[in-house]
């Protein structure tokens, strides 16, 4: 039965979530049997918790909610994605969301509420402790995508006149701090950062000696205004696990954790492959009209870009009626410049994302495709020119295709850097407006070579 199946069998053989395990919470909630089904869910990880409800009917989602009561891990509704959690944040009472914000820390409070209009987050806001309501209210004022937005303000700080023994003896207080931490920052008198110290430190000397000799000068250091790319960059670049984050008076007011930092790293990714494929911030969970909207409006500027190739063919209309194979041949050119110059673009927009592609060796990088163009240009010409006359018996027509190949893959490559190179200059993103130009360049400049060699070539 799939009411039996246990907690240990919500993901299948492939790692994936066990469809037998949704089909019985499910059969949980029909039933309304809300004590099976906090056994069942009991152990579940909040991520795999937010699995469960994505997979679930937007009326099942709140039943479930419901069901599960102050046993509801709010931790889960962090992990949704944002369609998801917008949908069923419209649907819960401000009470419930205001238990799951107390129970969260800033950064994933904030990724909440975030999306709620003003007057929803007020209300929500008054049902939760004046610090956590100032903490809350801080963060809503800085911008979207930024640091102050990720970051948590829960954190360790002590002055530089402590010693070890009471550092531990605060560390080990009641008090707000937060649930997982690896360092201590140091602060003065003013909360100005003075440097951090690894909590494994601490732990490593007597209780006598004085936090100022332990300290070490903090290497990356955030303010609230920098943009979640650059950190998620430094992250990366500098092997960090948390990195303290101040404001525009240099005192400490938040700490960001990595874990945070991969979901905007993971986040970055998703966006630049969905923006090359022209679908913007699309999610699978998205309704119909939603979905549609994102995508019609490059699949519009794709028509344009089509009709342009197009009208490039048509200036050739009278050589095409006296040569039909060249019909037959055309789409072969502008594909593989279509496909050589996607190539490029792809390794550009990730390179320059990553920060591996700059003006230190943008200039090398042109060279580079350049070469790859033209050597795959050549080895395409000899391959696609034999056929061509194998398939026509015309020597000539192998000519004109090998020449306008050659010239077409060239195009393809030098579009695929400078596009992306270009766009990035004018602080354009490459991912959303690359591919549009490289298709239409590869798709114009091989039309016209092929039909106008042909034109010149064969007549």
């Amino acid at each position: 039965m799939a009411e039996e199946v246990m907690a240990a069998d919500i993901h299948d053989e492939s790692g994936s979530l066990n469809p037998e395990f949704v089909e019985a919470v499910k059969n949980l909630l029909a039933a309304g049997n809300d004590k099976r089904l906090n056994e069942l869910l009991e152990d579940v990880h909040p991520a795999d918790l937010a699995d469960i409800i994505e997979a679930l009917e937007p009326g099942e989602r709140v039943q479930l909610i419901t069901m599960l009561g102050r046993h509801f891990n709010a931790e889960a509704l962090a992990e949704l994605d944002e369609s998801v959690r917008d949908e069923l944040l419209e649907s819960l009472p401000p009470d419930t969301i205001a238990a799951a914000v107390r129970n969260l820390d800033t950064d994933d409070a904030l990724y909440l509420i975030e999306d709620l209009d003003r007057q929803e987050q007020q209300t929500i806001l008054e049902k939760v402790s004046p610090e956590e309501r100032r903490a809350l209210k801080r963060g809503l004022d800085y911008p979207e995508n930024t640091a102050g937005r990720l970051m948590q303000t829960e954190f360790v700080a002590v002055p530089r006149y402590w010693a070890v023994g009471q550092t531990i003896d605060f560390m080990r207080s009641p008090g707000d701090l937060p649930e997982k931490f690896f360092e201590i920052y140091v602060v003065d008198e003013s909360f100005h950062l003075k440097g951090a110290i690894p909590v494994s430190r601490i732990l490593r000397h007597a209780r006598s000696e004085k936090i100022a000799g332990l300290t070490d000068e903090v290497p990356v250091v955030f303010r609230v205004t920098d943009d979640q790319e650059d950190v998620a960059y430094n992250f990366k670049q500098y092997n960090l696990v948390s990195a303290p984050v101040i404001d525009e008076s240099g005192r400490l007011v938040g700490m960001l954790m990595v874990d945070d930092v991969v979901d905007v790293i993971q986040e970055e990714a998703e966006e630049d492959i969905l923006h090359l494929g022209g679908v913007g911030d699309e999610q699978i969970t998205d309704p119909v009209w939603t979905t549609i909207r994102l995508r019609f409006g490059w699949l519009f500027v794709n028509l344009l870009t089509a009709v342009l190739a197009s009208w490039v063919i048509s200036l050739f209309g009278a050589t095409l009626k006296q040569r039909v194979e060249l019909a037959i041949l055309m789409p072969i050119v502008a594909s593989m410049g279509g496909n050589a110059g996607t190539q490029t673009m792809t390794v550009a927009v990730r390179a320059l994302a990553t920060r591996e592609l700059t003006a230190l060796n943008a200039l090398k990088v042109v060279f580079r495709e350049s070469a790859v163009g033209l050597i795959n240009g050549l080895l395409f010409a000899l391959i696609v020119g034999l056929f061509a006359f194998w398939w026509f018996g015309s020597n000539q027509l192998g000519i004109v295709i090998a020449a306008s190949m050659i010239i077409n893959l060239i195009a393809a490559a030098l579009a695929g850097i400078l596009i992306p190179l270009a766009l990035d200059r004018l602080n354009i993103d490459p991912a959303v407006a690359s591919a549009v130009f490289v298709t239409t360049v590869t798709d114009v400049i091989g039309f016209f070579a092929f039909l106008g060699l042909a034109a010149v070539w064969l007549f």
